[in-house]
């Protein structure tokens, strides 16, 4: 299995799924937006909507709200819990991490072909030890990363349907984002658009 060194810590696996693994991990989404269905995130304080999305499964979920970010082991409408993560799911964060416990999260954004995610940092986490990895299928998301400093260079790559990459160690906290998706890139998603898993341990272990 390939494996691209961007920076310190943060490692491009392209082509990590084939399309039969693409498929089989669309329908296992599916399964779980149908027990727990996509919500719009809101800002902290202004409730401004996000444009992305989003679902999780796993034993916490991630949510924001006027409130602000947190993890929560309910769906923030449904009130249920979240679904258990597929074992395809399971397989990548053993395959990638290299973390010897298991994830407690795997947030799933879904991307309109007109959404973007800006430049944040995954640090809502207790435990930064362990890396996020984060899995695409559908059409191509251009991500832009940096390093710790928001006002530091950045550069792009192009995320397509299958690929992974993994943040870990120096790169853990880095500032990242998706400026665009590109329409037209891939036909997994019959509607078009982007789904990203984001794999994340959450709580330190005991």
């Amino acid at each position: 299995m390939t494996a691209i060194t961007l920076a310190p810590g943060l490692t491009y696996h392209p082509d990590y799924l084939d399309r039969l693994a693409q498929q089989r991990l669309l329908d296992a989404v599916r399964d779980v937006t149908r027990a727990a269905p996509l919500f719009s995130p809101r800002m902290p304080r202004t409730g401004k909507p996000f444009s992305v999305r989003m679902t999780n499964c796993g034993r916490l979920g991630w949510v924001s709200d006027i409130d602000g970010y947190r993890y929560q082991p309910t769906h923030p409408e449904t009130g249920q819990p979240w679904p258990v993560m597929p074992d395809q799911v399971l397989k990548a964060w053993q395959d990638l991490s290299g973390y010897p416990q298991p994830p407690d999260a795997c947030l799933i954004n879904f991307y309109e072909p007109s959404a973007r995610m800006g430049l944040h940092q995954d640090r809502d986490e207790e435990e930064f030890e362990a890396p996020v990895v984060s899995l695409s299928l559908g059409e191509t998301g251009l991500f832009r990363y940096g390093s710790l400093d928001r006002k530091d260079p950045t550069r792009s790559i192009k995320l397509k349907s299958g690929d992974a990459i993994v943040f870990g160690g120096p790169s853990r906290l880095i500032f990242h984002g998706i400026d665009r998706i590109l329409p037209g890139t891939s036909d997994l998603l019959p509607q078009g658009g982007r789904l990203n898993l984001t794999l994340r341990k959450v709580r330190q272990a005991l």
